[in-house]
């Protein structure tokens, strides 16, 4: 299963944001639906450096003094929800290590064998042979998935430097993380936003 924008956004939607601590770029803040932990999570901030922190896992980042400049696209600048997982994988520091960031996906075996073939000439007995030998009976686990296409021959033909090929996806919760990362840092400018024109009424 895969985590979309649609699933992030329904599991918070009753989230509030509690501000713990907000000095220039020392931040804490707390999002969580009222009585209850599941799916809460913090974001901490200190120079150079950003933790998500909760119940879908903990990550650390590190780029900007101010990560959450980092964080904030253009994309997003209309309230939109975008996030851009290999860019800021690069920026992970420090990983969960009971979730991690990617985990193997026999999709993902498929996919790559599918555009292997594509870019030859392969006749339809290979091609049921590669459907009978390995498409059927891909393994649970990568070593042996590899394995066993490394070791695939038939008629000559050989997947060649397979053990380039990427077999994994992104995990479920890190893909809700970098979701809530965006989705939290719009709530903190929203709320700032509103303090900024309330002072400005109270100076008129």
């Amino acid at each position: 299963m895969k985590c979309t924008k649609q699933i992030f956004l329904e599991d918070i939607e009753n989230h509030q944001m509690y501000v713990i601590r907000d000095e220039e770029v020392y931040r804490h803040l707390r999002f969580k639906k009222p009585g209850t932990n599941c799916m809460s999570f913090d974001i901490i901030t200190w120079p150079g450096h950003l933790c998500y922190t909760g119940d879908m896992g903990t990550y650390v980042f590190k780029r900007l003094p101010d990560m959450f400049e980092f964080f904030r696209t253009k994309s997003n600048e209309a309230g939109e929800i975008s996030i851009n997982l290999d860019y800021w994988e690069e920026k992970c520091i420090a990983i969960d290590h009971r979730i991690g960031i990617t985990e193997y996906s026999k999709d993902n075996v498929r996919t790559c064998i599918t555009e292997r073939l594509a870019d030859g000439d392969v006749s339809p007995a290979l091609r049921q042979a590669i459907e009978n030998e390995i498409l059927n009976n891909i393994p649970d686990n990568e070593f042996e998935a590899r394995d066993m296409i490394n070791n695939f021959e038939h008629e000559g033909f050989t997947f060649q430097d397979f053990w380039e090929a990427n077999l994994s996806n992104y995990t479920y919760r890190y893909v809700w993380c970098c979701y809530a990362l965006v989705w939290g840092i719009q709530r903190y400018d929203i709320l700032k936003e509103e303090k900024l024109k309330v002072l400005e009424l109270l100076d008129q």
